[in-house]
């Protein structure tokens, strides 16, 4: 997701968007872990996809 988009979001999709985030990344984790995926590219995605939700969290409304 871009950046653009997310800074339009209210405050409360963003906290859902990183719960989901958040636990998308902890299954691919396993199931990297487990040898069920090959890509590891889809957890790049995804932390980056974090890291930026957090920026923007941070930035507008100072928490976390």
């Amino acid at each position: 997701m871009k950046m653009l988009e997310l800074k339009q979001k209210l405050e409360v999709d963003l906290q859902k968007m990183l719960i989901e985030k958040r636990s998308k990344l902890f299954d691919l984790r396993i199931n990297l872990n487990e040898g069920q995926i090959k890509s590891t590219s889809d957890i790049k995605k995804s932390r980056k996809d974090i890291a930026r939700i957090l920026t923007i969290l941070k930035s507008k409304y100072g928490k976390k």
